[in-house]
């Protein structure tokens, strides 16, 4: 049995990690783990009541944080010349084309989103094996294929995020910074959540949102009761 570290007991020590919380409790509770030493992001874990294997309940999501990611996101702007001071004004990190193609091709990804256009995505196709283990490859369901490039550049940088369940039917998505309130923290998480039931697929049956937990980066999670959602 792994030895437990000074700092995992005493952050144990501040909840009971058998009990359920309501979302306003849990929110209070995450702000006892502040780390002084940086600014660690809340997490949620969603266990979601669906089959990912199947096309209908393969559940992708994206949402608008009404408080923001808490981060400075690194927009990169892959668009043709056309659009470049329309990327630029709405306040893309990057913007541009072949360079960041070819920047891409030899490793490169140092990028939080990428947003492009329509037109492009044939270039990019090829880069599927670089980015789409970082999650970057641009998706047109996640609004970030798009002709609109100034709107979208905006939603990321307002705390649009999008999330994917994973194999095992669990969702993970970073709410913000534990620097945030617990009201903001609260209030973003009520936003996934939120619309994590309003996306739920007509073909899942029985129990659908199973378990929700709260953490902070490296804290034990806070079990939220999901009848209080």
């Amino acid at each position: 049995m792994a030895k437990l570290t000074k700092n995992r007991k005493e952050s144990i020590s501040k909840f009971d990690t058998n009990a359920l919380y309501s979302l306003d409790e849990a929110s209070k509770i995450v702000k006892n783990f502040s780390n002084l030493k940086f600014d660690s992001s809340v997490d949620l874990a969603v266990n979601l009541g669906v089959d990912p294997k199947k096309a209908d309940q393969n559940i992708r999501g994206v949402v608008t944080l009404p408080n923001g990611t808490g981060k400075d996101v690194k927009v990169l702007a892959l668009v043709t010349p056309d659009k470049e001071d329309e990327a630029k004004k709405a306040g893309a990190d990057m913007v541009g084309l072949d360079d960041y193609i070819n920047k891409i091709k030899d490793g490169w990804t140092d990028v939080d989103v990428i947003i492009t256009m329509p037109s492009v995505m044939g270039k990019l196709g090829p880069l599927g094996k670089v980015l789409g283990p970082r999650g970057l490859m641009p998706n047109p369901k996640t609004g970030t294929v798009t002709m609109n490039v100034g709107k979208a550049v905006q939603e990321v940088k307002a705390g649009k995020i999008d999330f994917k369940v994973e194999k095992n039917g669990i969702i993970h998505v970073s709410i913000g910074k534990i620097s945030f309130n617990s009201n903001k923290i609260k209030e973003n998480a009520s936003e996934v959540l939120n619309h994590l039931v309003k996306i739920k697929p007509s073909s899942s049956k029985g129990i659908y949102l199973k378990s929700i937990s709260m953490s902070s980066t490296m804290s034990p999670g806070i079990k939220i009761d999901t009848n209080t959602i």
